[in-house]
């Protein structure tokens, strides 16, 4: 079986990384891959409401909380106190795909793009600091690296881009 193919999307907050996600997941989806996508949340949160019953199994103590129906599976894992799992473990548990577009994890050792919006919380660039990323997608024009620069909301070059550097596209021309 080959390795996952995985690539991240890190910014600062507000810097655009979730827009340029969901831009790309639809557009790779209607290329006709199979994406899955992991988000960082620097923060507590919750995706049950208050007083729903699988809010009511993990309030009980559940470690793990599956909600199952026709259309869809969600698997809450309660980590009580423990350490957040590595990235690796993570990865290790989604399904098979095509590809897994990360959001956050903007320490980890994979290719990404840096998203940078003149609105974002911290304007300080990534990329030279970080080896891992090999690209820049701005709403503004950025001068000072060498690595290439897309427009933040140019999505199908931005795809184009993202198949070539993870080799979905096997037969990929230079644009």
């Amino acid at each position: 079986m080959t390795a996952t193919k995985i690539f991240g999307i890190a910014g600062w907050k507000n810097s655009g990384k979730t827009g340029l996600m969901v831009r790309l997941v639809s557009e790779l989806t209607r290329r006709g891959f199979v994406v899955s996508t992991v988000k960082h949340a620097h923060h507590d949160f919750d995706i049950d409401k208050v007083g729903a019953d699988s809010y009511r199994h993990r309030e009980a103590g559940a470690h793990e909380v599956t909600i199952v129906s026709g259309t869809r599976f969600a698997i809450m894992h309660e980590l009580r106190g423990g350490p957040e799992p590595s990235f690796e473990e993570i990865i290790a548990r989604l399904a098979p795909c095509d590809l897994v577009l990360v959001e956050g994890y903007k320490r980890e050792p994979i290719p990404k793009i840096e998203s940078r919006r003149l609105e974002s919380a911290n304007r300080e660039p990534l990329a030279p600091t970080d080896p891992h990323i090999c690209a820049i997608a701005a709403d503004h024009p950025v001068t000072d690296t060498d690595l290439p620069v897309f427009d933040l909301d140019d999505t199908n070059t931005i795809a184009d881009f993202v198949e070539r550097v993870t080799g979905l596209q096997s037969n990929s021309g230079a644009r």
